[in-house]
């Protein structure tokens, strides 16, 4: 059996282990100093607008380790927004005041972030948003956003939705923060592949909001199955969330849906100790690469720019499909039962080494 953790406990390792993050030691022995490494010597900052989860913990973990390969930065600062846009913002500005010469920003509140990271960037600090969209302009606002190609998880969403739905389906759709452009994007992908109006988007447009947040997920979701009794296929890009919600589905009679996602160790579990549950028979699950490595090239750009190191010419991440339940490409649904549930197994970083994070 999966070793359980409720979620809560997950987030609350989340934020004590990152409010411990703060202080920093360079280099890593032994390694060949890359490329995007230059020769000045810096102090580093690294915001998230919400740090709150287990993605976001292996997240910044993955940034660290990134960073340690280059000895030139001799400290790194962290800060957590904890999901308030007002802190956020002060986070931007308390790094600016204590001198950091590169800022990786993730902007969870989009727009609204984007006068900090102007000041920043006129402050000449070298400042570098990803993931989300603040709607600034590179070499204006900020050095350079580095986003991901979300549109394209839509896509692979919206092709596996038709492939296993070629009749239609009722889709709901979960993603982060309002507005974020993240789940906007992943909605334009899968409008794309989901021309027909067979294919209805139920529940809240342009997504039902929950900040990325374990806590809100289960009640947006609970509230989401009380109300539709029809619910082909549930769509969200943090997918290890709605684990300890969909036993709703059995407690009203009905199947877990199709799940097209991203992927956690304790969702890729869930599935296989319940697929072949009596009453299941419409539980498939399609998920694309979590993207914690997303952080890994935001930072290469924010370092080889504050260093004099050589800038990367990749600007986007691109996510590729992880695992497929109906047709094992590139695998089926991936389960390591050794290690927590609360890690991801497609991220560069091992299971055992996110596994570590959690203790």
């Amino acid at each position: 059996m999966i070793r359980r953790r409720k979620l809560a406990a997950a987030i609350s390792a989340a934020a004590v282990a990152s409010l411990l993050f703060t202080g920093f030691t360079s280099g890593a022995a032994n390694a060949a100093t890359p490329s995007w490494c230059g020769p000045k010597k810096i102090t580093m900052g690294l915001t998230d607008g919400f740090g709150g989860n287990n993605w976001r913990l292996v997240t910044t973990a993955s940034a660290r380790d990134e960073i340690k390969k280059c000895k030139s930065v001799t400290k790194l600062l962290y800060a957590d927004g904890q999901g308030n846009t007002t802190k956020a913002i002060s986070d931007i500005k308390g790094m600016v005041a204590k001198g950091v010469k590169a800022l990786v920003v993730f902007p969870d509140a989009g727009k609204a972030m984007l006068p900090a990271l102007r000041a920043a960037y006129k402050a000449g600090v070298k400042t570098v948003p990803y993931r989300v969209d603040p709607s600034g302009v590179d070499g204006k606002d900020f050095d350079i956003w580095i986003g991901g190609d979300f549109v394209n998880d839509g896509k692979n969403w919206g092709t596996w939705i038709k492939k296993n739905f070629p009749s239609g389906a009722n889709i709901l759709f979960l993603s982060g923060p309002a507005g974020n452009s993240q789940g906007l994007d992943e909605l334009k992908g899968m409008k794309s592949v989901l021309t027909s109006s067979s294919y209805k988007f139920i529940g809240e447009s342009p997504f039902e909001v929950t900040n990325w947040d374990g806590a809100l997920t289960q009640k947006v979701l609970t509230a989401a199955i009380a109300k539709h009794p029809k619910i082909d296929v549930i769509v969200s890009d943090f997918g290890p969330v709605m684990v300890s919600s969909l036993g709703e589905f059995a407690k009203s009679g009905r199947s877990i849906p199709a799940l097209a996602t991203s992927d956690g160790n304790i969702l890729g579990c869930y599935y296989l100790d319940n697929v072949n549950k009596k009453g299941n028979e419409d539980f498939k699950l399609m998920t694309v690469a979590t993207g914690n490595d997303h952080v890994r090239l935001a930072v290469q750009h924010a370092v080889a720019r504050a260093t004099g190191g050589k800038i990367p010419t990749a600007t986007r991440f691109k996510s590729p499909v992880f695992e497929d339940s109906e047709t094992a490409k590139p695998q089926g649904v991936q389960c390591n039962r050794k290690i927590a549930d609360f890690t991801f197994l497609s991220a560069q970083m091992s299971g055992v080494e996110q596994q570590k994070l959690l203790k």
